[in-house]
């Protein structure tokens, strides 16, 4: 019969399955083992990691562990440390960090050498006795699906590798000392592991628990400003892939005032997950929030432009189509003739085949002069522009490359039925010297994508999948120095 533990389990995986099932996340932060190894070597350098280590109570250690837990061997080991008038760690290394995934799916595992130089002083010479330690601290990073909160991840069962320790004598000395060296470092190696797994591993904990809280406040902290709304992440629950942390992420659009606007929902399924291929990071955003985020940014907005003035040219050759339709009607544009641009609802974003679209609804109005009332004739315009992101350091930015008119339907004439077709390339080139100019003005400034510099790179670049924006690092990555004191 199952126990209450194996029911337990149980439940807390089923409850994590099923809040996996219902939040959809809308974007994915992709953290490599690079990425790992650098935030918590940071950490470990925050937590004065290596200070702990040149702390160490080597010699107390030895005596209330004396030769592996042999009692009879006390009267032993009391004869060697009773020739020893001190022993420390003198210099302490915490080398390269590794993460790799674990045997286990769904964990990886951390190895973090450790790399250190201790003495001791004895009677019997003058010189301080100094001999070279490695060894290896080894903990598994994993995901708590417990049902007392929601799904996180933690480090546990951290300890020193098994066989990874090393001790050796760094100079030889007089064979009396020698074999004091010796009989001490015999001593150290049941020692030294407990000793690791009682004071370093706490902080090694210490330090990945911060390292998870900052990336958690890294996607949430800083929402994203778009003209006046803007745009937050909060995370829905992590997973563990291959030698990834992926970090499954909600949206929603707030106004001015704080208020949801829209709750983004969509299938986890149908976001393409690239692969890293050795790139530290990735962030994958669905087309639905950069759809919002372009709305947001491009409003509907009204532009009355008094042609003649601000494009003589245009103003020309409209003039000029217009009167292959109706030449009384041609001859009514006088210099105050005002072209009337109204952009209705929002744009609508789309990505095809790897290439972004931005297309939107355009209405259209030409009046023979500044006093006339009514408008020769009003058109409703199909308009589509090829969309490009680009970076520039950590801001991401879109432009709108040229305009397409691509159906243009007569909605309203006051100069009689006409094929609006004619007049197709004279007021694709209005909207593209007009509206596009401004609307690029507004994307321009871009959106601060933060955690670029909080991660460690000074800039970003950005590609599409069929479905997705996708930011990743513009620089080699550059580790940081072993953590050394």
């Amino acid at each position: 019969m199952a126990g209450p533990w194996t029911f337990t389990l149980l439940c807390g995986l089923l409850a994590a399955t099923l809040i996996q099932a219902t939040l959809s996340p809308t974007a994915v932060l992709i953290l490599g083992p690079k990425v790992i190894k650098e935030k918590l070597t940071q950490e470990l350098k925050d937590h004065n990691a290596t200070s702990i280590l040149q702390q160490l109570p080597l010699l107390s250690a030895m005596r209330e562990k004396p030769a592996g837990g042999i009692p009879v061997l006390g009267s032993l080991v009391n004869t060697v440390l009773k020739h020893i008038i001190w022993l420390k760690v003198i210099t302490a290394n915490i080398l390269q960090l590794q993460v790799k995934p674990s045997a286990n799916d769904q964990e990886l595992l951390v190895k973090i050498p450790l790399d250190m130089v201790a003495g001791f002083n004895t009677p019997l010479v003058k010189t301080i006795v100094e001999f070279h330690m490695t060894t290896e601290a080894q903990a598994t990073i994993r995901m708590d699906t417990s049902a007392s909160g929601p799904t996180r991840l933690v480090l546990s069962d951290c300890a020193t590798s098994h066989g990874s320790l090393r001790i050796q004598l760094l100079h030889k000395l007089s064979f009396l000392v020698n074999a004091l060296a010796k009989q001490v470092m015999n001593l150290l190696v049941p020692s030294l592991p407990n000793l690791v797994k009682n004071q370093l591993c706490p902080v090694i904990e210490a330090s990945f628990n911060g390292m998870y809280a900052d990336l958690l406040q890294l996607v949430k902290a800083v929402p994203i400003s778009l003209s006046i709304d803007r745009l937050e992440f909060d995370l829905l629950y992590p997973a563990i892939k291959g030698d990834t942390i992926q970090l499954y992420l909600g949206a929603k659009l707030l106004d001015s005032q704080g208020k949801v606007t829209k709750w983004f929902n969509n299938s986890a399924a149908s976001l393409t997950m690239p692969t890293l291929d050795n790139i530290p990071f990735s962030l994958i955003v669905s087309q639905d929030v950069v759809k919002a985020a372009v709305a947001a940014v491009l409003s509907p907005e009204e532009f009355m432009v008094l042609l003649d003035s601000v494009l003589p040219e245009s103003a020309h050759r409209l003039k000029s189509s217009i009167g292959l339709i109706n030449e009384k009607a041609a001859d009514k544009l006088g210099s105050t003739q005002i072209v009337k641009i109204l952009t209705q609802d929002t744009p609508e974003f789309f990505i095809d085949q790897g290439h972004a679209k931005v297309a939107q609804l355009i209405v259209l109005e030409v009046f023979p002069s500044s006093e006339a009332l009514r408008p020769l004739f009003t058109l409703g315009i199909e308009a589509s522009s090829e969309a490009q992101f680009y970076t520039k350091g950590d801001q991401l930015i879109l432009n709108l490359n040229n305009i397409s008119s691509d159906r243009i339907q007569l909605m309203n004439s006051g100069i009689g039925w006409f094929q609006p077709d004619v007049l197709k390339n004279i007021i694709t080139e209005i909207i593209h010297s007009i509206l596009l100019p401004n609307q690029n003005g507004k994307l321009r400034s871009g959106v601060p994508v933060s955690l670029v510099k909080a991660l460690g790179f000074e800039a970003a670049e950005s590609s599409l999948t069929k479905d997705a924006l996708v930011l990743t690092p513009a620089s080699l990555w550059k580790p940081s120095s072993p953590v050394s004191q």
